[in-house]
């Protein structure tokens, strides 16, 4: 059964001097400030569509390894994953750096190395991002 999700974001003036905000309407987890100023230079305490994908992101990837390193038998001590969303204003977004720390008993590098890009390859929201770069750094620490 498919699954949706809903936010929705009210906007006021034009793009270099407007603001709006941002609600997560399906959880329920609050109101967003956005502003180009913060989507283009410094965040300064508001958020941007690049910052909502990467927390998109990262969160998805990490429920991929999650589910592919299960599937190999596997459990993980703890898995920590980060996303950084590339934006250049007049071109758009040009890429995602996903980062993966994991402790895995157990576990070989290789097969480490082969979970980490099955996921990375499987996550949706990799799939949904696929028009831009998709890159990798995965530590499996001791």
């Amino acid at each position: 059964m498919a699954t949706i999700r809903n936010a929705h974001t009210g906007w006021v003036g034009d793009l270099p001097t407007g603001a709006g905000q941002v609600t997560l309407d399906s959880s329920g987890l609050g109101t967003f400030d956005v502003t180009w100023k913060a989507r283009a230079e410094a965040a300064e305490g508001k958020t941007s569509p690049e910052e909502l994908i990467a927390a998109a992101h990262s969160s998805c990837f990490a429920m991929a390894f999650s589910n592919e390193l299960s599937s190999a038998g596997h459990a993980a001590d703890y898995v920590n994953t980060s996303a950084a969303v590339t934006f250049v204003p007049g071109t758009g977004i040009t890429g995602s750096h996903l980062t993966l720390a994991a402790k895995i008993p157990g576990i070989s590098q290789e097969d480490f190395d082969r979970i980490a890009n099955a996921a990375k390859a499987g996550c949706p929201v990799s799939a949904a991002l696929a028009g831009i770069e998709i890159t990798l750094d995965a530590t499996l620490d001791a």
